[in-house]
């Protein structure tokens, strides 16, 4: 890699970041590497008012060192007030947002056991939540999930007023491109290509039929200020390129 080649995982990172832009002063609740990377290189750029956490008491800078003290009472009013944006992971999500980290197969008799439903309904009923799946596949993106942990528009739509009222997934980002809902139906829109990944890869990688424009954008090219961010100071030893290899 030289000093001006962007590589996929960088892609990715600032994909994620771009998922808390004009956010404002809300709760970034990166789950993974790439989107923590995404969080923090957001926080130092383009987004200066997010509030990052340690995940216990704290509120963190983007180099760990303590900013404030978030108590439990406080985090809970923000995640039902909207005021959280989530980047969590899926193991299976399907055209209308329904995420499943619970199981694989029937709940009753599962042929997987994973992580169970955790926060995830509450998650996406009260502020937005954004998905981050580091290979995407038709295994990951399925027709029906087996299991609704997080919750996808249609199904909350059909719940009414009271789970649509914080409900949004703003994107899904793979190690592909990125995703959103923008569409009449609220069903997935592949919204940009990471460069180098063709329309055709995507489509054969998704267990569904996307919605494709015309013309699909790549994502953005970082700046050379966000690539000394990534590789310098915010990932030095490069753990982001064992996550999507190049």
């Amino acid at each position: 890699m030289t000093a001006t080649t962007v590589t996929r995982a960088e892609y990715c990172v600032i994909a994620c970041a771009e998922a808390w832009r004009d956010n404002g002063e809300v709760l970034a609740s990166p789950m993974g590497l790439i989107p923590s990377l995404g969080a923090k290189l957001a926080r130092r750029t383009f987004s200066p008012d997010l509030l990052l956490t340690d995940g216990e008491a704290m509120l963190v800078r983007d180099d760990g060192t303590v900013e404030g003290w978030l108590p439990y009472r406080r985090h809970l009013s923000m995640v039902t007030g909207g005021r959280r944006h989530v980047m969590m992971g899926a193991s299976q999500i399907d055209r209308y947002g329904n995420q499943n980290i619970s199981c694989i197969g029937d709940w009753a008799r599962p042929a997987r056991q994973l992580l169970g439903v955790r926060g995830a309904p509450v998650n996406t009923l009260n502020n937005p939540v954004s998905y981050w799946v580091p290979k995407h596949s038709p295994r990951v993106f399925v027709e029906r999930v087996d299991m609704v942990s997080g919750v996808g528009y249609d199904r909350a739509a059909a719940a009414g007023p009271s789970a649509t009222r914080f409900h949004r997934i703003p994107r899904v980002v793979t190690n592909l491109g990125v995703f959103d809902f923008a569409t009449p139906d609220r069903s997935m829109r592949l919204a940009a290509l990471h460069p180098g990944v063709e329309v055709a890869e995507v489509e054969a990688a998704t267990g569904f039929a996307l919605a494709v424009p015309e013309e699909v954008p790549y994502t953005r090219e970082p700046t050379a200020a966000e690539l000394h961010l990534i590789r310098e100071e915010l990932d030095p030893r490069g753990a982001r390129e064992r996550e999507v290899p190049a």
